[in-house]
């Protein structure tokens, strides 16, 4: 199934423009995501050192793969992939709106005050974000990042830290869940199995755990 190498799927299909292709190995562009995927049963040590000549951290998410001494296998990180199938009936009471390039910035900004280290410059062009704003300021987002044929992953589920507790989170959820399965795609996410509070409030809004899934964080 295409959950089971959500990055190589995705740069295999929808996300093709974004790939750079070393034979056994996809990654996308740095510009816009530090994730590389393959297929398991391929050797792929010597393309990911070509891959850490234009990037300095990274991702290769799936299963763990052989590399040479030239990186460091910093940690990895164990992930819950998630996977709803039906629309969130839930009442939007906030205005929400569609992020464009003009909050590229600030929206970089919010993301890596909470989540560093995931977001880059041109992520928003993976797919569509929205946000919700108070007093000029972007306090909470939600978009969309991996894509494929048949499934959207929800993405960069982020409230400013002065302004949770608000319902802003569930809201954007609701928002981008149904967009996804109203284009006859079925949504999924992905969030650190020790997350427990995020994972309570996917499960509350209807998300079932598919898998575990590692992320492998390696630097040169």
């Amino acid at each position: 199934m295409n959950l089971d190498n959500p990055v190589w799927c995705s740069l295999n299909e929808t996300h093709q423009k974004f790939s750079i292709n070393y034979n056994n190995l996809k990654c996308y562009h740095p510009d816009f995501c530090p994730f590389g995927g393959y297929e398991s049963s391929r050797e792929i040590r010597s393309q990911i050192d070509e891959y850490a000549k234009i990037i300095d951290n990274f991702f290769i998410v799936g299963d763990r793969p052989e590399f040479s001494k030239n990186l460091t296998l910093k940690n990895e990180l164990v992930c819950l992939q998630m996977i709803i199938d039906s629309p969130i009936d839930l009442e939007i009471q906030e205005h929400i709106i569609q992020l464009t390039s003009e909050n590229e910035a600030v929206l970089v900004k919010l993301v890596n005050l909470v989540q560093p280290g995931y977001f880059k410059n041109k992520t928003i062009q993976l797919g569509d974000y929205h946000g919700i704003v108070k007093n000029g300021d972007l306090v909470a987002v939600t978009g969309e990042r991996m894509k494929m044929n048949d499934f959207t992953e929800v993405s960069a589920i982020i409230t400013h830290p002065n302004h949770t507790r608000k319902g802003y989170a569930r809201q954007l959820i609701a928002h981008t869940v149904n967009k996804i399965l109203h284009q006859n795609k079925i949504p999924y996410l992905h969030v650190a199995e020790d997350n427990t509070i995020a994972i309570s409030l996917y499960e509350k809004l209807g998300f079932q755990i598919r898998r575990k899934i590692s992320f492998w964080n390696f630097q040169k």
